[in-house]
């Protein structure tokens, strides 16, 4: 029987995140795997996925920060905001000033609205909106706060009549990088979309630890559930009549600064708690 808990996968480009959970699947015997945040086709890197009850930890996880390498081409763009849509302007933009340019994506670190791109997963009215378009609806999806904690350009790199831009970033859940590279390209006037996307980190787990699908059937590794949330949320190791409490679901008399996971003596992951109403209670229990 696979051991519960994590595995951080870098995910190859071409396939879905759903094909990456079906291969996961297969190799570790269960059908209980699900992942935390989806990855376009076209994206490589982290994606993190959880095996039997360590599913129940990726609701939570979803929430972390994210870290991305990106290459926005300016001067083209497309119904998809990336490389996978149809094309529907092109206008030059190799001349643009490149001070210009690092200047505009500048101005999209820390707190902002950001409109998400038309094809994404979000539900209108029950329907995601990526279905919507397909069917030929036109949607319009409402602004919505993120935040981009860091944005560094790498490279400003002139093409045929197109500008490529090479960013690192760090963002909040519910980010589109897609709609960066949109907002840049139409703050320039030139239009632009996403023609690589590499996700470097989910929360703590980065590249560092993710592994190749072909590496995974070669060795197939699970983070054990204990490990993975250690890594991922404060920690606090509690005592036997503590740990009693927490197997039954009580509140307990911890001062915690936010969500917590909470531990056995003999580190046994037990549960997530949070402070509420003066007391720490519980908002997912493991055991």
């Amino acid at each position: 029987m696979t051991t519960p808990g994590l595995v951080v996968v870098d995910k190859p480009g071409g396939i879905t995140s759903h094909d990456v959970v079906a291969r996961v699947r297969r190799l570790a015997g269960t059908r209980k795997v699900g992942h935390a945040g989806t990855l376009d086709p076209m994206a490589t890197g982290v994606l993190v996925l959880g095996v039997d009850r360590a599913t129940r930890l990726l609701g939570h996880l979803m929430l972390t920060e994210k870290g991305y390498d990106a290459t926005v081409r300016l001067g083209v763009a497309t119904t998809t905001d990336d490389a996978e849509g149809e094309v529907v302007a092109t206008t030059p933009a190799a001349h643009l000033d490149e001070a210009a340019v690092r200047a505009r994506f500048a101005e999209l670190v820390g707190d902002i609205e950001q409109v998400p791109t038309a094809v994404s997963a979000i539900k209108v009215d029950g329907k995601r909106a990526y279905q919507r378009v397909r069917d030929g609806e036109e949607v319009e999806l409402k602004a919505r706060p993120v935040t981009v904690h860091e944005l560094v350009v790498r490279d400003v790199r002139p093409g045929d009549g197109v500008l490529d831009v090479d960013i690192s970033l760090r963002c909040s859940s519910g980010t589109y990088v897609r709609a960066i590279a949109r907002d840049v390209g139409a703050a320039l006037g030139v239009g632009g979309h996403l023609t690589a996307l590499r996700r470097t980190a989910v929360g703590p787990y980065d590249l560092g630890v993710a592994r190749t699908l072909d590496e995974l059937a070669e060795d197939f590794a699970v983070l054990p559930i204990a490990a993975a949330a250690r890594a991922a949320f404060p920690a606090v190791d509690l005592d036997e009549d503590q740990a009693g409490d927490v197997r039954v679901g009580r509140p307990l008399d911890l001062p915690l600064d936010g969500l917590a996971g909470v531990f056995a003596p003999d580190g046994e992951f037990l549960a997530l708690y949070e402070p509420r109403d003066g007391r720490a209670r519980p908002v997912a229990v493991f055991v």
